[in-house]
């Protein structure tokens, strides 16, 4: 009777001519693989031809809720300058040497 480690440490993928199961299985996933994309491709066309030419073009937006309504803009509409300082910072440092 085979113990645990040797059905473990068999090998059945290959390396001989007998029995080898690595050919004909990559085959295999290979074909589905495969076959899976082009029924995908197939499916997607399909889909994409029942689509209109052109969408209809959306209405205007819903009315503002009340807390739409109640957001206030902190600036007030005035521009603020950049505050960014010109010193080089990061990979903007110059290198000596």
């Amino acid at each position: 009777m085979l113990t645990a480690a040797e059905v473990l440490a068999q090998n059945n993928f290959g390396d001989t001519r007998t029995g080898g199961l690595a050919g004909p299985m990559g085959l295999f996933l290979i074909l589905v693989l495969a076959t899976a994309t082009v029924l995908l491709i197939r499916n997607m066309n399909s889909r994409l031809r029942r689509l209109p030419d052109r969408f209809p073009q959306q209405g205007p937006p819903a009315t503002t809720d009340q807390a739409d309504a109640a957001v206030v803009d902190p600036t007030d509409g005035a521009l603020t300058q950049d505050s960014s300082s010109a010193a080089p910072t990061g990979r903007q440092q110059r290198r000596n040497g």
